[in-house]
């Protein structure tokens, strides 16, 4: 059962860079252009809009590159208190390493960072100094006097005045950041500023893919972006300035329309000429909304990651990480839509995997996994923990054989190595436990298949997991997530732990 496509990534492509050059030209001399949501690797995107190229924003960045310049900013206080990006597990300042050699290799060079909102905090001076030394013009922004409600103050030489010019030489400035709250608004306008001083036409606009503008408010597409931004209380509702300016119905998010007031009169301000746009909607050029196809698969998409969305904010809940009205937020969502966690196919086979294992005794250390994946031809397998593997990782080798040919008895990791793997890890690393999770299991494949041509058959097979659905009783290891996030894997889990014990490394 072949993966059902309901979106035309070429159409969105060639729309949306049509749609970002029609505003370039309005502007006349430079457009600022405000780049939401991820840049790269735009997974939530490609979930919920089955045939949505997660990478299509940096293609669109190919294709106007001549004629664009890049700055990325960062908010020095994401900086110091280390804030990570949940589905690469590494902090917002990692992040925007990686992005500058993401943009490289696809030969697009940035122009400066801009750290914003900087207050001299020890962290961000050393992220400073860092990408300085390696040669990347970076820049500081202090937080504005007088923002939000001080407009004189704001748009004046000791507002955004005190702010240093970055200097541009395209028609096209995009500016993009690491998550929400990067200090990428700020710095548009701060531009502006300085740009209108220096005679220059410039103008500003908006992408941001979520939400969509012309769905309706309560379209599952909508509500999946809600529930992605339930922890920052996100909220979408009807643009009403929109509404007032053009009898349309046009969705926005909250954020946005509580600032529109003050940001229509900054650009009044700075421009000294009444504001083009009437609503935060008339901002956007996004044209996302054009290239679905089939409404029907996008919504069934949307109502699952509402569901995974449930589950993600269940075990942060569990670790600490998220409050409980970001769980509850999601599940009043989830009702709304009438959506069940057991739409989710793999969710009952992994619990009842997990009852197997109790059955038959098996587990380790007395707690018993379950895990199940769902393939892309829609068969689903099984797998459970014991003393020699986690459940990741007996579900991958489950998996591998099964897309191989192979039979289920067959041991593709002899016992012998992987006894002496774990007591490998327990007499020299100091582990607690001898079973294997997936990256270690991984590894201990690659190593069989030297010798084992059946290995060498599964192994290969290992691509065909990618964008696969799989969902575990248990909250993953360090260990299992890393490899199941390099497989590519879309997991969802019950907020349970897998030990009891408090410090887990591996």
């Amino acid at each position: 059962m072949k993966r059902t496509i309901g979106f035309d990534n070429e159409r969105y492509l060639q729309e949306q860079e049509a749609e970002i050059l029609n505003r370039v030209a309005l502007f006349g001399d430079k457009l600022y252009l405000e780049f939401g949501g991820k840049l790269l690797f735009d997974y939530h995107a490609a979930r919920v809009l089955p045939g949505f190229d997660p990478n299509v924003k940096m293609k669109l960045l190919q294709k106007l590159k001549s004629k664009a310049d890049i700055l990325l900013c960062i908010y020095a206080g994401d900086i110091e208190r280390k804030k990570v990006r949940a589905d690469f597990g590494i902090t917002y300042d990692t992040d925007a390493l990686k992005l500058i050699d993401d943009l490289a290799e696809w030969g697009i060079a940035i122009t400066a960072v801009v750290i914003t909102r900087f207050n001299d905090q020890p962290a961000a001076k050393i992220f400073k100094n860092k990408l300085e030394r390696r040669g990347i013009t970076v820049y500081v922004h202090r937080y504005t006097k007088g923002y939000p409600t001080d407009i004189d103050l704001i748009v004046s030489e000791e507002g955004y005045g005190s702010n240093s010019y970055i200097p541009t030489r395209n028609p096209l400035v995009v500016v993009t950041g690491p998550g929400p709250g990067s200090g990428k608004l700020a710095t548009c306008l701060s531009q502006l500023y300085h740009e209108h001083k220096r005679g220059i036409k410039a103008g500003y606009a908006k992408f941001e893919t979520f939400p969509v503008w012309n769905l309706p408010l309560k379209h599952p597409v909508n509500v999946a972006y809600e529930a992605a931004t339930a922890d920052i209380m996100d909220f979408n509702q009807i643009d009403p300035f929109h509404l007032e300016a053009h009898q349309k119905l046009a969705v926005n998010y909250n954020r946005d329309v509580e600032v529109f007031p003050v940001l229509r009169k900054i650009l009044e301000r700075i421009s000294g000429s009444d504001a083009l746009y009437r609503s935060p909607t008339d901002m956007g050029v996004n044209r996302v909304g054009f290239a679905i196809i089939d409404d029907a698969v996008v919504q069934e998409a949307a109502r699952q990651e509402l569901i995974r969305r449930y589950f993600r904010y269940q075990c942060e809940y569990a670790m600490g990480f998220a409050e409980r009205e970001t769980v509850q937020r999601v599940e009043l969502l989830m009702n709304e839509l009438n959506v069940r966690p057991e739409e989710r196919r793999v969710v009952n086979m992994a619990r009842q995997a997990a009852e197997e294992a109790v059955r038959r005794g098996k587990g380790s250390e007395g707690i018993f996994c379950g895990a199940a994946i769902e393939l892309h031809d829609g068969t689903i397998i099984t797998g459970c923990n014991s003393p020699l593997l986690h459940a990741a990782s007996s579900l991958v080798i489950n998996a591998i054989k099964h897309l191989a040919g192979l039979p289920e008895q067959l041991h593709l990791l002899p016992k012998n190595i992987m006894e002496k793997i774990g007591t490998f890890k327990t007499g020299i690393l100091g582990a607690r436990a001898a079973s294997l999770d997936l990256e270690e299991t991984l590894i201990a494949l690659s190593i069989s298949a030297m010798t084992n041509h059946a290995a060498q058959l599964a192994l290969e097979r290992l691509p065909e997991l990618r964008d696969t659905e799989m969902h575990m009783t248990h909250i993953p290891t360090p260990g299992d997530e890393a490899g199941l996030r390099r497989l590519g894997i879309n997991v969802t889990s019950d907020p349970d732990f897998s030990t009891k014990n408090l410090f887990v490394l591996k």
